[in-house]
């Protein structure tokens, strides 16, 4: 009786033998999502929702900016160093796709979006990593009041959507300008950069000017959530 078992099995394949196969497959699957992973978005985190968003614009306080003190870049100590890696270095491995990096954090390889002109680099060294609202922007906005630790941490942030990885050439045509001077070259990003910008600004108790408060509402009403 076990021979016609064990022939049978052989010729039709044991129903075990091809859970057991399948689960292997399945696994192999899932091995292969993990070492390859899809391409990430380079948006920081902490996007708000539309109405969310549209509560903080609402709220922003309104005025010029100040020009009580000529801005120094280095008034905003940036690129510290936590647990080995620069600011820098954090970003563009959390902003890049299949980012390797060598034993002093900096990347040895991978590909990184630019969120704002759709271009695609491999270089690090072809990446800025933006401010979304410009240390000099801020200065204006408020920031020539704080202390020097407070804008150590906001030239630093990681928790909100104020740095993101970009081309170096689309970095340099923002520059320190506002939503009323300057929007990602792609419209289909624009919405984002809105609410990037907003809740950048409210996180951090900024002003916004006329001007810029009149360009941003357009721009978030284009979200569609």
């Amino acid at each position: 009786m076990s021979q016609l078992v064990a022939q049978r099995d052989s010729r039709r394949g044991h129903p075990a033998r091809h859970l057991v196969a399948s689960a292997l497959a399945l696994t192999l699957v899932a091995l292969l999502t993990v070492v390859h992973p899809q391409s990430a978005s380079a948006y920081p985190p902490g996007l708000p929702s539309k109405p969310a968003a549209q509560s903080e614009l609402d709220a922003l306080q309104v005025r010029a900016e100040s020009e009580s003190a000529p801005y120094d870049r280095n008034l905003f100590p940036h690129w510290i160093t936590v647990d080995g890696c620069t600011t820098r270095e954090t970003v563009l491995r959390r902003d890049g796709d299949g980012v390797e990096v060598g034993s002093d954090c900096y990347p040895t390889s991978g590909s990184w979006y630019s969120e704002y002109d759709g271009q695609t680099r491999t270089a690090p060294a072809d990446i800025s990593i933006d401010h979304v609202v410009a240390l000099a922007e801020a200065w204006r906005s408020g920031a020539d009041g704080w202390t020097t630790a407070r804008r150590q941490d906001f030239a630093n942030d990681l928790t909100g959507p104020q740095l993101i990885a970009v081309t170096a050439e689309v970095n340099s045509s923002k520059s320190d300008k506002d939503p009323a001077e300057w929007v990602p070259p792609l419209a289909s990003k624009r919405c984002a950069y809105s609410k990037m910008w907003i809740h950048t600004k409210s996180r951090w108790g900024l002003s916004v000017d006329a001007a810029e408060k009149a360009a941003l509402q357009p721009l978030l009403d284009s979200c569609s959530y």
